[in-house]
Order: C-alpha cells, then sequence, then structure tokens
C-alpha cells in the first residue's frame, strides 16, 4: 500500500484529518532542506509537500515565487531535490512525501526516467500544477505504473465532469484550492468550502485535501472539521524568508508553527 493511503487509512481510524505541510525545496539552501523536514515530521506532519522550485511559478503568490528564486539561486535543481528526498528515507521510512511543481522540469527529464527516479528515492505522490486532467495521459499513466500517486488540483470552478475524471485518473487525494487566485491569499471563507466539499465527496472517493489561504491554527482547525487534509505552505514559507540567515532559529521557527497548526487539528471535532 502507498505511503500516502496507509497515512489517510490510519487516520481515518484515529477520526482526524491530515497536516500537510508545504516546504520549497532547496529554500534558502539546499543543505539545509533536509533537517527542516525532520523538523516538520517531529512536529506533527502527516504528510509533506515539498516544492520543485521552477522559474515561473505562475501559481503561486510572491512568497513561494521568491522561496523558488531563493533555491534556484542557490543551485537547486529537480535532481537535487531528488536527492534530498533520498536522504530523508535514510531515517524515515513512514511520512509520506509529495512533489509538488510545474510540468516542465519533468518533461526536461523525461516522464519515464523521472518516475523511476522518483520511486527509487521515495517519493509518494506528484502533483504538477499546470498538468490538466485532460492532458494527464502524458504523465499520470507513467506515475501509476510504478506505484507513485498522481494528486490533481480542483479549482472551486472546476465543473463535475472533470472532478469525476480527477477522481479516475488521480490516486493518493485531490488537492482543493480553497478560493480563487494565487498560493498566501487571505479570504478564506470556511462556509463555502464546506458546501463544496460536500458536492465534491459525492463526486470521487478519493480523501480531499484543502489548501491556499490557511494560515492559522483556528482556520487549520475550521477546514479540518470538515476536509481529510489541511494545507498549510505560504505561512510556513514566510518562517523560512523571515531566518534566512539563522538556520537553527528557522528550524525552531518552523517547529513552533507547525506544532500549533498539529495541535489544533488533532483537536478539530469532525
Amino acid at each position: 500500500m502507498n505511503r500516502i493511503d496507509a497515512c489517510f487509512a490510519k487516520l481515518r481510524a484515529e477520526g482526524r484529518a491530515a497536516l500537510v505541510p508545504f516546504l520549497t525545496a532547496g529554500d534558502p539552501r539546499p543543505e539545509e532542506t533536509l533537517g527542516l523536514l525532520h523538523q516538520l515530521v517531529d512536529a506533527g506532519a502527516d504528510i509533506i509537500e515539498l516544492g520543485v522550485p521552477f522559474s515561473d511559478p505562475m501559481a503561486d503568490g510572491p512568497t513561494i515565487q521568491l522561496a523558488s528564486e531563493r533555491a534556484l539561486a542557490a543551485g537547486t535543481t529537480l535532481l537535487r531535490v531528488l536527492d534530498i528526498v533520498r536522504q530523508f528515507r535514510l531515517s524515515n521510512q513512514d511520512t509520506p512525501l509529495v512533489l509538488m511543481g510545474y510540468l516542465n522540469p519533468i518533461e526536461a527529464m523525461g516522464a519515464s526516467a523521472f518516475a523511476d527516479a522518483a520511486r527509487d528515492v521515495g517519493v509518494d505522490g506528484v502533483l504538477c500544477v499546470d498538468l490538466a486532467v485532460e492532458e494527464a495521459d502524458s504523465l499520470a499513466p507513467t506515475l501509476r505504473a510504478v506505484g507513485l500517486a498522481p494528486i490533481f488540483l480542483l479549482a472551486p470552478n472546476t465543473a463535475d465532469g472533470r472532478v469525476s475524471k480527477m477522481g479516475e485518473e488521480g490516486r493518493g487525494y485531490l488537492y482543493y484550492v480553497s478560493l480563487k487566485g494565487v498560493t498566501g491569499s487571505a479570504q478564506l471563507d470556511i462556509a463555502t468550502v464546506q458546501a463544496r466539499l460536500e458536492q465534491l465527496k459525492q463526486l470521487t472517493d478519493l480523501p480531499i485535501a484543502v489548501g491556499f489561504g490557511i494560515r492559522t491554527p483556528a482556520q487549520a482547525a475550521a477546514i479540518a472539521g470538515i476536509a481529510d487534509a489541511v494545507v498549510v505552505g505560504s505561512a510556513l514559507v514566510e518562517i523560512v524568508a523571515e531566518h534566512v540567515d539563522d538556520t537553527q532559529a528557522m528550524g525552531q521557527a518552523l517547529h513552533a508553527a507547525t506544532r500549533s497548526l498539529a495541535v489544533a487539528i488533532a483537536g478539530a471535532r469532525r
């Protein structure tokens, strides 16, 4: 069983949602990412989304755009990201890890070569922001063939037919974008998200993670009461940016913020 599936099965039995923190690999420097990943796990992360830096991150707001710029300037490449995952797996065989990014670096490497390499180092899922489900044949079957989960983004206005198609092509979970706009936006309407999730759950059996605009423990707890997973990205990436020259302070602050989110989600009623 894929680590993602095992994680959601465990959490269903416990009656709680997953905490899915996001960090950009290589931000601020590739050699520091491994330690930050372990800080996330120690603080209570259930699944980790690791961003693959890209020069044109069109779905991301300024916070994650700048993180990509820092990572690329520090020499982070897709191969370096895969090596970070390999190192992570030397001491952690349990926490699911999803690569999140854009299609271009994968196409440059080649879908089959990427899928094989990702499987070999211990990646569990891949979310390409700019891979439309109508074009999924270019990558999704290759990922599924080696046991990796293709994960798709759902927008608030995604048509029902496309949702069903994503459920068929996808594995692991679907990522519901809680609002229109780019990452880091703050106008989160819990009631609107809940109403849409109730509709989506009629269209797919895959777990649904909710992200974009979730910044505080209170918001995370509210989403945890209605979704299968809570994704927090920009709020954590901002911590990295604030402590870019102090690795110890960065790790401590990231741990504290992640722990606060984990405690809030654990206490949420479902």
